[in-house]
């Protein structure tokens, strides 16, 4: 087991970023077992689930005209047009069957806000909307933490920074992550969590 002190953060293991989805992530049904292993080693153990209205702005099909993978300027920034994927109650947005979810002690869902785009486990894309992600983490005594899960280059890569801002130890296990790597954004997350400071294992 881990200390006490240690939490693991699972990112969006749902069937709509897995193969099939709508919005798969290649290979990301692969990690499946080493995040179970992960799993019964934390005493601190939180699951994310992406859960958006089916209005949610960074639809593609709510801007008419718009593209799947495009990008438009949001209030809070560029925002990736993306095809509707984890809509609140759907089989998508239900967590993978072969996650063992059971031993989560929290599942904090994020997106639910239907003008603002939510990739980190700990604030909206405005970077300053909280989720409560951090106060759970505090008030059970957790000062690192380690992600995996889907995607490495968005939800992933959004909440090690974050984390690190926050002032938390971070490690990303890449073997227990996969990307969609849009134009060139795996490398560049990559490159942005290692100068934050961030783990890479």
């Amino acid at each position: 087991m881990h200390p006490q002190t240690d939490a693991l953060i699972v990112i969006d293991v749902q069937n709509d970023f897995c193969p099939g989805g709508a919005l798969a992530v290649a290979g990301g049904d692969e990690i499946l077992p080493e995040v179970n292993a992960l799993l019964g080693q934390y005493a601190i153990k939180v699951l994310t689930q992406d859960w958006h209205p089916v209005t949610h702005s960074s639809f593609a099909d709510n801007h008419p005209g718009a593209t799947a993978f495009s990008q438009i300027e949001m209030p809070y920034g560029p925002q990736v047009l993306w095809p509707a994927h984890c809509v609140q109650g759907t089989a998508g947005a239900a967590f993978h069957a072969g996650l063992h979810s059971d031993a989560a002690d929290l599942v904090i869902r994020k997106g639910f806000r239907p003008q603002i785009d939510s990739y980190s486990a700990f604030f909206e894309n405005d970077h300053q909307t909280p989720t409560g992600l951090e106060g759970y983490l505090r008030a059970r005594g957790a000062s690192t933490l380690t992600l995996v899960g889907l995607a490495t280059d968005f939800c992933v890569a959004y909440s090690a920074l974050d984390a690190v801002r926050l002032g938390f130890g971070v490690t990303v296990r890449m073997q227990a992550c996969r990307a969609i790597d849009l134009g060139g954004s795996l490398a560049l997350a990559c490159d942005q969590m290692r100068a934050a400071g961030v783990i890479l294992a």
